[in-house]
């Protein structure tokens, strides 16, 4: 199994977290983003790892790690990164990982052992962490609905129901060679405006809209997050110190030709 981290963006929102440094190495209890998502892929079965570099690529220089690079970074959006490791995603299964989050390995395994050629991840519990992070929920919240077997039958809407919301898309995902090639088929059809705005959300929803390909999903109850601002890197820590959230040690990454 492989795996492909989203790491091109600048990440404007982390302002002082992440002015000098791609939001991979914005740091949690100690230790960057990078360096435990690392360690949940590869705990959780992953045996390759890529990283896709744009913003302050110099910075991504670490041993043991395949690279590409998005050179349009900044023109472009997350399909456009995901698609410079396109040679890994026609030849095998790759779980594709956001660069501003963080998970435990057992949702990696999870995923990678969950059937059908695109499956998403998802918490069912993500009201509790909404609640803490926005002061309305629902003002960033979009539609989630699966059926009963779980496959994807919307995202990304806008919506004042907390009814048509029944998980938040964690951007931990799972792509297979019929999967890529349906997305292939979709970017192609796109006028080229369209695809560098394209993001990962956008692309399911297109996906959805042509049934292109079957989208499964995969739950999980909590014990993740994303880094959009500096608030959330601070809500994070008092969870941590109030034992309200565990994180699995982290893997130190030494940058090429250090001592």
């Amino acid at each position: 199994m492989r795996a492909v981290i989203l790491a091109a963006g600048r990440g404007s929102r982390m302002r002082h977290l992440g002015d000098e440094r791609p939001k991979c190495l914005v740091e949690l209890a100690g230790a960057p983003l990078l360096e435990r998502q690392v360690a949940a892929l590869r705990r959780g079965g992953v045996e390759e790892i890529g990283v896709v570099r744009g913003y302050r690529a110099e910075m991504l220089s670490f041993p043991g790690l395949t690279y590409f690079t998005n050179e349009r970074w900044a023109e472009t959006n997350m399909v456009a990164s995901l698609a410079t490791a396109a040679e890994w995603l026609r030849s095998g299964p790759v779980i594709v990982s956001y660069a501003d989050i963080f998970y435990r390995a057992g949702l990696v395994g999870g995923l990678a052992g969950a059937p059908g050629p695109l499956v998403i991840s998802y918490d069912r519990l993500w009201r509790e962490l909404w609640a803490r992070r926005f002061a309305d929920p629902l003002s960033d919240a979009e539609t989630f609905r699966v059926d009963a077997t779980g496959k994807l039958l919307e995202i990304g809407g806008k919506t004042t129901r907390i009814e048509d919301i029944q998980g938040q898309y964690m951007g931990l995902l799972k792509f297979t060679p019929p999967a890529w090639r349906a997305v292939e088929g979709l970017l192609a059809s796109l006028d080229a405006q369209i695809r560098d705005r394209l993001d990962m959300t956008g692309l399911l929803r297109r996906l959805l809209a042509a049934d292109a390909v079957h989208i499964g999903t995969f739950g999980t109850d909590g014990q993740w997050g994303e880094l959009d601002n500096p608030q959330d890197a601070e809500l994070y820590e008092s969870m941590l110190a109030r034992g309200e959230l565990v994180l699995e040690s982290a893997e130190p990454l030494r940058q090429a030709g250090a001592a």
